[in-house]
Protein backbone atom coordinates (compact mmCIF):
# COMPACT_ATOMS: atom_id res chain seq x y z
CA UNK A 1 0.00 0.00 0.00
CA UNK A 2 1.27 3.46 -0.91
CA UNK A 3 2.11 5.71 2.03
CA UNK A 4 0.39 9.09 1.70
CA UNK A 5 2.39 12.01 3.04
CA UNK A 6 0.35 14.60 4.94
CA UNK A 7 0.79 18.32 4.44
CA UNK A 8 3.17 20.06 6.84
CA UNK A 9 1.48 21.91 9.70
CA UNK A 10 2.80 25.22 8.39
CA UNK A 11 0.61 24.96 5.30
CA UNK A 12 -2.76 26.74 5.83
CA UNK A 13 -4.53 23.82 4.13
CA UNK A 14 -3.05 21.25 6.52
CA UNK A 15 -5.75 21.60 9.16
CA UNK A 16 -8.59 21.88 6.65
CA UNK A 17 -11.16 19.23 5.78
CA UNK A 18 -10.38 17.23 2.65
CA UNK A 19 -13.48 18.54 0.87
CA UNK A 20 -14.14 22.25 0.58
CA UNK A 21 -16.46 24.18 -1.70
CA UNK A 22 -15.97 25.88 -5.07
CA UNK A 23 -18.15 28.98 -5.10
CA UNK A 24 -18.32 29.55 -8.87
CA UNK A 25 -21.61 27.65 -9.25
CA UNK A 26 -23.31 30.16 -6.98
CA UNK A 27 -23.48 32.26 -10.16
CA UNK A 28 -26.26 29.94 -11.37
CA UNK A 29 -28.45 30.83 -8.40
CA UNK A 30 -27.68 34.51 -8.72
CA UNK A 31 -28.51 34.51 -12.44
CA UNK A 32 -31.84 32.89 -11.54
CA UNK A 33 -32.48 35.75 -9.13
CA UNK A 34 -32.30 33.52 -6.05
CA UNK A 35 -29.74 35.24 -3.85
CA UNK A 36 -31.38 33.79 -0.73
CA UNK A 37 -30.75 30.26 -1.98
CA UNK A 38 -27.10 31.13 -2.65
CA UNK A 39 -26.63 32.49 0.87
CA UNK A 40 -28.42 29.50 2.39
CA UNK A 41 -26.27 27.04 0.42
CA UNK A 42 -23.06 28.59 1.74
CA UNK A 43 -24.42 28.54 5.30
CA UNK A 44 -25.32 24.87 4.90
CA UNK A 45 -21.80 24.18 3.63
CA UNK A 46 -20.27 25.76 6.73
CA UNK A 47 -22.72 23.86 8.97
CA UNK A 48 -21.63 20.62 7.27
CA UNK A 49 -18.01 21.32 8.19
CA UNK A 50 -16.72 22.95 5.01
CA UNK A 51 -13.81 25.08 6.16
CA UNK A 52 -12.17 26.21 2.92
CA UNK A 53 -13.94 27.92 0.03
CA UNK A 54 -12.57 28.84 -3.38
CA UNK A 55 -13.76 32.06 -4.99
CA UNK A 56 -12.66 34.91 -7.26
CA UNK A 57 -13.63 38.58 -7.62
CA UNK A 58 -14.66 37.89 -11.23
CA UNK A 59 -17.30 35.31 -10.22
CA UNK A 60 -20.58 37.02 -11.00
CA UNK A 61 -18.88 40.43 -11.32
CA UNK A 62 -18.12 40.24 -7.58
CA UNK A 63 -21.61 39.13 -6.55
CA UNK A 64 -20.37 35.70 -5.40
CA UNK A 65 -17.90 37.33 -3.00
CA UNK A 66 -20.73 39.45 -1.62
CA UNK A 67 -22.75 36.29 -0.97
CA UNK A 68 -19.82 34.76 0.91
CA UNK A 69 -19.43 37.93 2.96
CA UNK A 70 -23.09 37.76 3.98
CA UNK A 71 -23.28 34.02 4.53
CA UNK A 72 -20.11 33.25 6.49
CA UNK A 73 -20.12 34.39 10.13
CA UNK A 74 -17.24 36.67 11.06
CA UNK A 75 -16.03 34.24 13.72
CA UNK A 76 -16.20 31.15 11.48
CA UNK A 77 -12.92 29.34 10.88
CA UNK A 78 -13.19 29.27 7.09
CA UNK A 79 -10.16 29.64 4.84
CA UNK A 80 -11.17 31.84 1.90
CA UNK A 81 -9.04 31.24 -1.18
CA UNK A 82 -9.36 33.73 -4.01
CA UNK A 83 -7.61 34.11 -7.35
CA UNK A 84 -6.31 36.93 -9.52
CA UNK A 85 -5.20 37.05 -13.13
CA UNK A 86 -8.49 37.51 -14.97
CA UNK A 87 -11.46 39.89 -15.02
CA UNK A 88 -15.01 39.72 -16.32
CA UNK A 89 -15.74 42.53 -18.74
CA UNK A 90 -19.07 44.35 -19.11
CA UNK A 91 -20.18 41.83 -21.73
CA UNK A 92 -19.60 38.93 -19.37
CA UNK A 93 -16.48 37.73 -21.18
CA UNK A 94 -13.51 36.58 -19.12
CA UNK A 95 -10.36 38.50 -20.06
CA UNK A 96 -6.72 38.18 -18.98
CA UNK A 97 -5.61 40.56 -16.22
CA UNK A 98 -2.01 39.45 -15.83
CA UNK A 99 -0.03 42.69 -15.43
CA UNK A 100 1.15 43.60 -11.90
CA UNK A 101 -1.22 46.58 -11.85
CA UNK A 102 -4.08 44.25 -12.81
CA UNK A 103 -3.18 41.87 -9.99
CA UNK A 104 -3.18 44.70 -7.44
CA UNK A 105 -6.56 45.90 -8.71
CA UNK A 106 -8.01 42.39 -8.45
CA UNK A 107 -6.71 42.06 -4.89
CA UNK A 108 -8.45 45.33 -4.03
CA UNK A 109 -11.66 44.05 -5.63
CA UNK A 110 -11.45 40.87 -3.55
CA UNK A 111 -10.87 42.81 -0.33
CA UNK A 112 -13.93 44.97 -1.00
CA UNK A 113 -16.14 42.10 -2.09
CA UNK A 114 -15.29 39.86 0.85
CA UNK A 115 -15.35 42.77 3.29
CA UNK A 116 -11.94 42.12 4.78
CA UNK A 117 -8.56 43.79 5.08
CA UNK A 118 -6.61 40.55 4.54
CA UNK A 119 -7.02 37.70 2.06
CA UNK A 120 -6.19 34.25 3.44
CA UNK A 121 -4.78 32.78 0.22
CA UNK A 122 -4.46 34.35 -3.23
CA UNK A 123 -3.88 32.10 -6.23
CA UNK A 124 -2.09 33.59 -9.21
CA UNK A 125 -4.06 32.35 -12.18
CA UNK A 126 -1.45 31.88 -14.87
CA UNK A 127 -2.64 31.16 -18.40
CA UNK A 128 -0.05 28.53 -19.31
CA UNK A 129 -2.39 25.53 -19.66
CA UNK A 130 -5.11 24.87 -22.25
CA UNK A 131 -7.97 24.94 -19.74
CA UNK A 132 -9.06 28.56 -20.03
CA UNK A 133 -8.29 31.88 -21.68
CA UNK A 134 -4.95 32.76 -23.26
CA UNK A 135 -2.77 35.82 -22.77
CA UNK A 136 -1.65 37.95 -25.71
CA UNK A 137 0.08 41.29 -26.20
CA UNK A 138 0.88 43.18 -23.01
CA UNK A 139 -0.92 40.50 -21.02
CA UNK A 140 2.01 38.13 -21.56
CA UNK A 141 3.83 38.77 -18.29
CA UNK A 142 6.77 37.08 -16.59
CA UNK A 143 5.68 34.99 -13.59
CA UNK A 144 8.62 36.45 -11.69
CA UNK A 145 7.13 39.95 -11.96
CA UNK A 146 3.70 38.67 -10.97
CA UNK A 147 4.96 36.74 -7.96
CA UNK A 148 7.06 39.70 -6.84
CA UNK A 149 3.86 41.77 -6.75
CA UNK A 150 2.05 39.19 -4.64
CA UNK A 151 5.03 38.69 -2.34
CA UNK A 152 5.12 42.44 -1.73
CA UNK A 153 1.41 42.36 -0.81
CA UNK A 154 2.07 39.40 1.47
CA UNK A 155 4.84 41.29 3.22
CA UNK A 156 2.44 44.18 3.75
CA UNK A 157 -0.06 41.81 5.37
CA UNK A 158 -2.68 42.18 2.66
CA UNK A 159 -2.23 38.54 1.63
CA UNK A 160 -1.71 35.64 4.00
CA UNK A 161 -0.36 33.10 1.52
CA UNK A 162 0.18 32.65 -2.23
CA UNK A 163 -0.72 29.82 -4.58
CA UNK A 164 -0.61 29.27 -8.33
CA UNK A 165 -3.22 28.06 -10.80
CA UNK A 166 -3.17 27.04 -14.44
CA UNK A 167 0.55 26.32 -14.45
CA UNK A 168 2.96 23.82 -15.94
CA UNK A 169 5.36 21.80 -13.79
CA UNK A 170 8.14 24.20 -14.77
CA UNK A 171 5.89 27.06 -13.72
CA UNK A 172 5.42 25.48 -10.30
CA UNK A 173 9.16 25.04 -9.83
CA UNK A 174 9.72 28.64 -10.85
CA UNK A 175 7.20 29.74 -8.21
CA UNK A 176 8.68 27.69 -5.36
CA UNK A 177 11.07 30.44 -4.16
CA UNK A 178 8.02 32.65 -3.51
CA UNK A 179 6.89 30.18 -0.84
CA UNK A 180 3.67 29.06 -2.52
CA UNK A 181 1.29 26.89 -0.50
CA UNK A 182 -0.91 25.32 -3.19
CA UNK A 183 -1.24 24.43 -6.85
CA UNK A 184 -4.63 24.53 -8.57
CA UNK A 185 -4.86 22.81 -11.95
CA UNK A 186 -7.39 20.83 -13.96
CA UNK A 187 -7.05 17.18 -12.95
CA UNK A 188 -9.30 14.22 -12.23
CA UNK A 189 -9.57 10.44 -12.45
CA UNK A 190 -9.75 10.55 -16.25
CA UNK A 191 -7.44 13.52 -16.90
CA UNK A 192 -4.05 12.99 -15.26
CA UNK A 193 -1.70 14.93 -17.51
CA UNK A 194 -0.44 16.79 -14.44
CA UNK A 195 0.41 13.67 -12.44
CA UNK A 196 3.99 14.87 -11.99
CA UNK A 197 2.66 17.97 -10.25
CA UNK A 198 0.85 15.86 -7.67
CA UNK A 199 4.17 14.36 -6.62
CA UNK A 200 5.84 17.77 -6.73
CA UNK A 201 3.24 19.12 -4.33
CA UNK A 202 3.76 16.20 -1.95
CA UNK A 203 7.53 16.61 -1.95
CA UNK A 204 7.35 20.39 -1.54
CA UNK A 205 4.68 20.47 1.18
CA UNK A 206 2.05 22.15 -0.97
CA UNK A 207 -1.66 21.43 -1.25
CA UNK A 208 -2.84 19.97 -4.55
CA UNK A 209 -6.22 21.51 -5.39
CA UNK A 210 -7.62 20.02 -8.61
CA UNK A 211 -10.35 21.92 -10.39
CA UNK A 212 -12.79 20.16 -12.73
CA UNK A 213 -12.43 17.19 -10.30
CA UNK A 214 -15.31 15.43 -12.04
CA UNK A 215 -14.50 16.52 -15.58
CA UNK A 216 -17.33 17.82 -17.70
CA UNK A 217 -16.32 21.49 -17.87
CA UNK A 218 -19.01 22.38 -20.40
CA UNK A 219 -17.92 19.59 -22.72
CA UNK A 220 -14.22 20.43 -22.63
CA UNK A 221 -13.32 17.35 -20.58
CA UNK A 222 -14.64 13.80 -20.34
CA UNK A 223 -17.25 13.43 -17.61
CA UNK A 224 -16.02 11.26 -14.74
CA UNK A 225 -19.53 10.51 -13.48
CA UNK A 226 -20.62 9.11 -16.86
CA UNK A 227 -17.74 6.65 -17.23
CA UNK A 228 -19.02 3.03 -17.12
CA UNK A 229 -16.31 1.86 -14.70
CA UNK A 230 -17.02 4.72 -12.32
CA UNK A 231 -20.74 3.99 -12.48
CA UNK A 232 -20.13 0.29 -11.88
CA UNK A 233 -17.97 0.98 -8.81
CA UNK A 234 -20.62 3.37 -7.53
CA UNK A 235 -23.37 0.78 -7.89
CA UNK A 236 -21.33 -1.88 -6.14
CA UNK A 237 -20.33 0.46 -3.30
CA UNK A 238 -23.63 2.21 -2.65
CA UNK A 239 -22.10 5.55 -3.63
CA UNK A 240 -22.88 8.16 -6.23
CA UNK A 241 -20.54 8.32 -9.24
CA UNK A 242 -19.45 11.77 -8.05
CA UNK A 243 -18.49 10.36 -4.66
CA UNK A 244 -16.40 7.69 -6.37
CA UNK A 245 -14.54 10.30 -8.42
CA UNK A 246 -13.91 12.51 -5.40
CA UNK A 247 -12.94 9.61 -3.11
CA UNK A 248 -10.41 8.39 -5.68
CA UNK A 249 -8.77 11.83 -5.74
CA UNK A 250 -8.54 11.95 -1.95
CA UNK A 251 -7.10 8.45 -1.75
CA UNK A 252 -4.59 9.18 -4.49
CA UNK A 253 -2.71 11.85 -2.54
CA UNK A 254 -2.89 13.18 1.01
CA UNK A 255 -1.92 16.59 -0.38
CA UNK A 256 -5.29 16.85 -2.11
CA UNK A 257 -7.87 19.40 -1.00
CA UNK A 258 -11.01 19.31 -3.11
CA UNK A 259 -13.24 22.24 -4.07
CA UNK A 260 -16.20 20.68 -5.93
CA UNK A 261 -18.83 23.23 -6.82
CA UNK A 262 -22.58 22.84 -6.85
CA UNK A 263 -25.76 24.86 -6.59
CA UNK A 264 -27.71 21.91 -5.17
CA UNK A 265 -27.95 21.09 -1.46
CA UNK A 266 -28.19 17.32 -1.95
CA UNK A 267 -25.09 17.34 -4.14
CA UNK A 268 -23.32 19.45 -1.53
CA UNK A 269 -24.09 16.91 1.18
CA UNK A 270 -22.91 14.03 -1.02
CA UNK A 271 -19.69 15.85 -1.89
CA UNK A 272 -18.88 16.52 1.75
CA UNK A 273 -19.62 12.88 2.63
CA UNK A 274 -17.00 11.80 0.09
CA UNK A 275 -14.35 12.84 2.62
CA UNK A 276 -15.35 9.83 4.73
CA UNK A 277 -15.43 7.41 1.80
CA UNK A 278 -12.71 4.79 1.41
CA UNK A 279 -12.74 2.71 -1.75
CA UNK A 280 -11.67 -0.94 -1.48
CA UNK A 281 -8.49 -2.17 -3.13
CA UNK A 282 -10.28 -3.76 -6.07
CA UNK A 283 -12.19 -0.56 -6.84
CA UNK A 284 -9.02 1.51 -6.61
CA UNK A 285 -7.15 -0.86 -8.95
CA UNK A 286 -9.93 -0.65 -11.55
CA UNK A 287 -10.03 3.12 -11.30
CA UNK A 288 -6.26 3.46 -11.37
CA UNK A 289 -6.23 1.48 -14.59
CA UNK A 290 -8.29 4.17 -16.32
CA UNK A 291 -5.13 6.27 -16.60
CA UNK A 292 -4.21 4.20 -19.64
Amino acid sequence: MTTLTALPSTNPFASRSPVGFGAMNLERLLRAGDRTAAVDLVRHAVDLGVDHIDTAPFYGHGAVDEVLREAIPRDADVLLVTKVGAVLDDDGVLRPAQRPADLRASVEDALRGLGTDRLDVVNLRRLDTPHGIRATGDQVVSPDDQLATLVELRERGVIGAIGVSGVTADGVRRALPAGIVCVQNAYNLLARADEDQVGLCERSGMAWVPFFPLGGAAGRMTSVVDHPVVRAVAGESGLTPAQVGLAWLLGHSAATRLIPGTADLDHLRANVAAAQTILDDDAVARLDALAA
